[in-house]
Parts: structure tokens; sequence; C-alpha cells
């Protein structure tokens, strides 16, 4: 067994191998903590067929007994991947996918498991750390190794890899990874952080963490000192049918500057592909060549263009952003709904406000708790005018609607300003590039159509960046053909203040600090131009909720009064339904949730409840209503769930032979609050509030009396 053991920025950090899963190709064990992760590593055998793609797949598990829990369900055993498994899976692809070699056909497989918990100790950050680790003493020539570290902000200060508990009421919980140089990935999310401030962090990062983690997990390089094996790697430039592809692509590829429009684009583009292919008579298995030489032959000219000419695709210059639309209320039945299109990429988002019986319970190694917001991204394939199965969400829709959820989470109104439960529905009808920062964008407009008290406008805008050499050219709101050629997707979604959400992926092995910083500087640019143009649809959320959408008021009471407000059996609550026709959710802590489809209502369940739970003043004069009569007095209900005895001699002025002769069940009678007991026991006299009032009988009372 090898193991390194170091204390990183206040925490334990031990990376060690050579006793779980020795039959992987490699695996490390990384603990921090109490959490501990297994990343395994195997390669298969090169595929019959030639590829050109990375065939890489990361699957990242959690064991719930990791944190000690038997699994819900009627199964009782892990299904599926949950969607927050699904979002690390693609948190450590993306940090390790930059790190393989073109023409790899062996298929790489990493699993991490999840195998213990302290419910402190995320398991992201190990998960990358493993996988990385693994990766480099496979014997696969890596040419090198990544770290990854967490940064949340608190007090005034950075903290690196903060615990669960660190983190929260942290204005950032960003998770990056890459070397103490260059930065591979990041994924994260802000409440509104200064750009400069953010970068400040990431420096930090890699200084202080990231450098150490890289010296145990090279320190570990060592120790193990694999040995190399053959892998299939094949070089497509070299392949004479790659040559011959490629010499016909270069005669007619610079047309595609003719066609600004990608459904032109496309149809010239498959045009000319099947020309080359049908000339050089290929079968299915060399097509690959084919295909490699088409893609490269496009990526060297459009670059090339960009480089020389600042000369995009579209026409626009490095710094320009396509036409914006934004249209709100479009919709009628919805609580709320935008359209936001910027040049080809078109995100019809909707909002649905719901009550706290439509929160969704996420039960997570961490523990169980409630999510009020939720935000859906839905990428169906005419977006992109293609035919394709539909079998419910993708990684890929997960991933950007959990970016474009982060995004808008920090500029939410707190629950006791609005009580609702919101569900954000973000569908794709068109798209070109940057289709999850167009669904932040339609997100803050729908919000805002649908009358949520949002704290700030939220855009976003997407950043690519073409280099060569010495030479790089950082390009705006870019489209999907300057993702496929170009060498980073940056997306950025902020408000005026600050950033809220930020996600980059590389595809080479590293980006400088000073091209980061200027990243960073033109998106902010871009996207105060983008909240101008949203401004100009709706500049403030409405001043009241759709009529169609629930109506709420979220009340705070004293726990000690949930018992009065039930009732015994429930009686006290299912009264109050009953004559309002209110909804009323009672959770922990005394919140009470009430809702309606009419404020009417709401109102009403709402004083009853009041009522309800206010304190019984000694001394004090109530309108009460007779609820039972017996020879010695009567019962009367002062408020709903309260009753207390008028005894027969407090009744009226004179001898009462027969209470029957005075009172009945139902009537409506003054009484005051003459005693206590220790108890709570409640003595009434009807006598005494007559006489307090002046009047002989309630017929002589009105409401300003008391």
């Amino acid at each position: 067994m090898i193991e390194i053991k170091r204390n990183i920025a206040g925490k334990d950090l031990i990376i060690s191998t050579g006793v779980l899963a020795r039959q992987a190709t490699s695996s490390v064990s990384v603990r921090l903590g109490d959490t501990e992760v297994l990343a395994t590593i195997c390669f298969g055998e090169p595929r019959e067929s030639p590829i050109d793609f990375v065939p890489l797949v990361v699957d990242y598990r959690e064991r719930t007994y990791a944190a000690g829990k038997i699994p819900g369900g009627f199964f009782k055993r892990e299904g599926k991947p949950t969607e927050a498994e699904i979002l690390i899976s693609r948190l450590v692809d993306r940090s390790i996918r930059p790190l393989f070699p073109k023409g790899l056909q062996n298929e790489v497989q990493v699993m991490i498991t999840v195998l213990s918990s302290d419910q402190e100790n995320p398991t992201d950050v190990p998960s990358i750390i493993g996988a990385s680790t693994a990766l480099l003493i496979s014997g696969f020539p890596v040419k090198r190794c990544v770290s990854a570290c967490k940064i949340g902000y608190k007090n005034d200060k950075f903290i690196f890899n903060p615990t669960i508990s660190e983190i929260e009421n942290s204005l950032l919980e960003v998770v990056i990874s890459g070397t103490p140089d260059d930065v591979i990935m990041i994924e994260g999310k802000a409440k509104e952080f200064e750009e400069n401030k953010l970068l400040e962090g990431i420096k930090e990062a890699q200084s202080l963490v990231l450098k150490e983690i890289a010296e145990m997990q090279n320190e570990i390089y060592e120790r193990v000192s694999p040995e190399g094996f053959k892998f299939s790697i094949i070089d497509f430039e070299s392949n004479p049918i790659s040559k011959k592809a490629e010499e016909l692509f270069e005669k007619k590829i610079s047309k595609i500057y003719e066609f600004p429009s990608k459904k032109e684009r496309r149809v010239f583009l498959k045009s000319l592909y099947e020309d080359v292919k049908r000339s050089l008579n290929v079968d299915e298995k060399s097509e690959v060549y084919v295909n490699f030489s088409f893609n490269e032959v496009l990526r060297s000219y459009v670059r090339k263009r960009i480089l020389e000419e600042n000369l995009r695709i579209d026409g626009r210059g490095p710094d320009d952003i396509r036409v914006i639309d934004c249209r709100v209320g479009l919709l009628p039945r919805t609580h709320g709904s935008a359209l936001f299109t910027r040049g080809e990429t078109q995100a019809l988002v909707t909002t649905t406000l719901g009550t706290a019986q439509d929160m969704q319970i996420m039960d997570e190694l961490e523990g169980v708790y409630k999510k009020r917001f939720m935000l859906h991204y839905n990428f169906p394939p005419f977006a992109t005018g293609e035919v394709k199965p539909s079998r419910g969400p993708s990684r890929r829709e997960i991933g950007h609607g959990a970016l474009a959820e982060r995004s808008i989470e920090a500029v939410l109104p707190d629950e006791d300003e609005f009580p609702y439960t919101i569900r954000v529905v973000s569908d794709i009808l068109e798209s070109n590039g940057s289709s999850s920062m167009a669904s932040v964008c339609g997100a803050t407009l729908s919000l805002m159509d649908a009358g949520v008290p949002l704290k700030n406008m939220v855009s976003g805008v997407a950043m690519g960046l073409v280099k060569e050499l010495d030479k790089e050219v950082i390009l705006t709101d870019i489209l999907g053909d300057e993702d496929h050629v170009g060498d980073m997707d940056l997306k950025i979604a902020g408000t005026y203040n600050g950033v809220t959400g930020i996600q980059m992926d590389l595809k080479v092995e590293g980006l400088s600090f000073s091209t980061l910083e200027k990243a960073f500087n033109k998106a902010k640019e871009a996207r105060l131009k983008i909240l101008e143009k949203m401004k100009e649809a709706i500049s403030s959320p409405r001043v009241s909720v759709s009529k169609y959408a629930p109506k709420i008021v979220r009340l705070k009471v004293s726990p000690s009064k949930i018992g009065e407000i039930i009732g015994p059996g429930g009686k006290t609550i299912k009264k109050i339904i009953e004559e309002t026709e209110a909804k009323i959710e009672i959770e922990e802590g005394g919140i009470i949730y009430i809702s309606a489809d009419d404020m009417r209502k709401v109102n009403d369940a709402k004083q009853m409840i009041e009522f309800l739970i206010q304190d019984v003043e000694l001394g004090k004069i109530y309108k009460g209503k007779v609820v039972r009569v017996a020879s010695f007095g009567a019962f009367v209900e002062i408020f709903p769930g309260r009753e207390g005895l008028c005894h027969i001699s407090q009744i009226d002025f004179g001898r009462v032979n027969s209470i029957y002769d005075v009172v009945k069940e139902g009537d409506e009678i003054l009484v005051k609050v003459i005693n206590i007991d220790s108890l709570g026991r409640i003595n009434l006299s009807r006598k005494e509030a007559l006489r307090e009032l002046g009047i002989r009988n309630e017929r002589e009372y009105t409401d300003k009396d008391i």
C-alpha cells in the first residue's frame, strides 16, 4: 500500500493506492475528513472500426451505506444515477477529457464510488483528484496531472475545500480543476460576486492548494512507477484517405463564409461532405478518415480567418453579440412566460408557482432537504433540425439545467417575502450555441413576468477562444460551430453587480490566468449589454402574481401553538379548511402555509388562525358562540378551539331558574374572562360583560362597543 497524507488548507487529505480494486488498470482512494471515494480506471481493447472521438465514460455513484443509510423505495437498493451523481460525473469528465490524445481507440471507463461520507466534506473534489491520479498511475502517457479545489468566501476571506456547514451563507461555491499554472475546468455559483475577486480566489487556490495536491499526486506516481503498456492510437493525419480528403475539402471550404445562416451552412457542408465521400468511394469502415479530415479542415480554416482577419463564420467581429429579441407574456394561461432569442438560439421559458406541497424532497448522502426552486432544461431534436429518439433528459440537459438554476438562485426572494415553490422550464426551440445562457436570460424575464420579486436581473453569455502559439482571440457569444472548432467554452451569468453562475470547459490542456482574466472582463461587458436589452422588454417584476397562480401567505407561529391550530383529532384545522376553502400546510418550526385560488379565502383562513393562537386575556370581553349547554352553565367558544365555562350564576343579572330560558346552543353571546386557573381552564361571565358595556342584552350591542 502506498499512502500520501498532507494537511492542506486546514484539512487532512489522504491519497492511497494498492489495496482496493487491484484487478482494475489502476485504482486510487482519496479521503478528505471522513469522506472517502474510490476511483478506478479500466482500458478496453481497441474497437474493430476506428473512431475519431475520445471513447471516455465517467460514472460517479454513491452508496447509501457510506452515510449509514438504507435506500428508500420498494427495492431498497440504489437505482439509476441521480441528478447529483450525473453532475459530479460530468465534473470529472470535463476535468480529465482534455488530457486524452486524438485518435485513441481504447475505450476508457472511469468509475468513482463513494465508500464513506461524513456528511460534511463533499465528494466532488476528491472524485476529480482520484480520477486524475488513477489516470496518472495507469501507465497511460498523460502529459500532466489535474488537481482540484473548491473555493468558498465567507467573512471577507476565501475558504478552500470548505465543509458543507462552511458553505452555508458563503458568497461563493466554485470548483476548479487544473494545475498550479493552468485552469482546465470551472463550475459553480456565487451571490453576485465581483469578477476580479473571483479571479483572485482562483489564483490563490492554484498557488496554495493545487500546487500541494499536485505534489502529492506526483509522489504517488514516482512510488508506483507504472509500466507503460501499448495503447492503440491512430494517426489520422498521415492516413492516405485522410490526406486525399483533406485536399478535396480545402478546395471548397472557403465558401462556408457565404452562408451566415446555420441552416444554409449545414446544407452546404453536408453536400460538400457527401461529394468528397462519393469521389473517394470509401466504405463504411474508412469513412471515419473522411470525417476526421472534414472536421480538421473546417476547424483549421475557421480558426485561421478568426486569427488573421478577426472575421467569424457569421460575419461578426470577436466582441459582437448577435441580435437579441426579448418578449414576455406570450402564453395566456401560464403564470409567467418569456421568449428569448439571440441570433439562431431561442428559448421559450415558463414559470409555474406552487405551494409548499410542490417542493421537491431531496434525499441525498448529506441529508434530506426540500428544494423550493427548480429549473428544468429541455433540448428537443427539432431545435437543431434533427430526428432523434426522445428518452428523457440527457446528461447534457441535466447539466445545462443545473447551471441555469444555480445562476438564478442568488437573486430569488427570501421565502418569508415570497412563499411560493417556483418551477422554471426552458424549452430550447432553436439552437446555435449558448442555449444554457439563453435559458438564464429567458428565466429572468419569465420570473419577472410571473411577478416574482427578483433582487436583480440576471443575464448570461458564452465566451470562446481560438489560440495558436502566441496569438489568441477571445470570442463573445459563440456559435455552435465556434464551440466545435474553438478551444474554450466559458459561460458566465450574473447581474450588474457580479457573477451568479459560471462553467468552463476546455479542449486544450489548460488556460493561462491572463487569458482567463481577459475572458472574464469581456464577458462582463457583454453581460451588461444584454441586461440593457432585456430591460426593454420588462424592467421590473409584475406587481402581482398571475390570476391563475395560487395565492399564498406564510405565517410563523410558536411551535407550542400548533396543537391549538390542529385541535383534537384535527377538528380545528378541518373546520378552518371547510369554512374558508383554503389549503393549510404546517411545517416544522411553526411555519404555516395558507393557499387558495382566491386571496379572500387565504385572508379568511389567516384571520381565523391568528384569532385562534392569540392568548386569552384576563378581563377582556369576547363575542363567543354557545357550543354546549348543561344544567350548571354554558360552554362558550370565544375563538376556534378555545372554550370557557359561563356558570349559570354568571349568565344574567337576576336569578336564573333554568339556563335554557336564557341561552341555547348556537347563540352568540358576550362574555368576559373572569378567571384562568392553573390548568388553563377559562371561566366566563355574561353578566359582567353586559354590565361593563352598559347594556342589558346582545341586541343592544355593536362591534364598536368592545
